[in-house]
C-alpha cells in the first residue's frame, strides 16, 4: 500500500447527512473508509466491464432437487467447466429444495457464459451470478 494522501471534498449538507446516515448503518469507522469503499467499488465496476477482464464470480442456485435429472445435469455442467469453477457448496434448504454456490474464475465472458448456462438449466428456480475483481490492481 502507498503513502496515504489527505485531500478534501465538498459536498452539500443534505448529501453529507444521508452519507452519514449511511456510514452509521454500514458500521464504517469514519467517512475515510467509506469512501475508500465507495472508490474501490467503482473501480471494481469499471474493470469488469471488460469482458477480457480476469474476475472470480459467484453463481447461486435455488432448485428443486426432485426434478428429474437436474442434479445430474447441473453435475453435468458443472464437471463440463471443472477448469473454471473452482468451489461449490451445496445446502439443502428443506425437504425439496436446495442451494447451490459455485466459485468460478477466469475471464468476464467465460464467468458469464458458464453462470448463464447454469443458470438456464431447466427446473432451476432462482439463479444469480454476481462478479467481482481478484484484486491484483486494487
Amino acid at each position: 500500500m502507498g503513502n496515504t494522501v489527505r485531500f478534501g471534498i465538498s459536498l452539500d449538507e443534505k448529501l453529507l447527512a444521508s452519507f452519514d446516515q449511511l456510514i452509521e448503518q454500514k458500521s464504517y469507522m469514519n467517512r475515510s473508509e467509506a469512501i475508500r469503499d465507495l472508490i474501490r467499488a467503482s473501480l471494481v465496476e469499471e474493470q469488469l466491464g471488460s469482458e477480457e477482464q480476469e474476475a472470480v464470480g459467484t453463481v447461486t442456485l435455488v432448485y428443486n432437487h426432485h426434478v428429474r435429472d437436474l442434479s445430474d445435469k447441473l453435475t453435468e455442467q458443472q464437471h463440463s467447466h471443472h477448469d473454471h469453477i473452482i468451489s461449490a457448496l451445496h445446502v439443502h434448504l428443506d425437504a425439496h429444495n436446495c442451494l447451490e454456490v459455485l466459485i468460478i474464475r477466469g475471464i468476464v465472458k467465460d464467468i458469464k457464459k458458464i453462470g448463464n448456462e447454469l443458470i438456464g438449466v431447466k427446473g432451476v428456480k432462482h439463479g444469480k451470478l454476481v462478479l467481482t475483481t481478484t484484486a491484483e490492481n486494487l
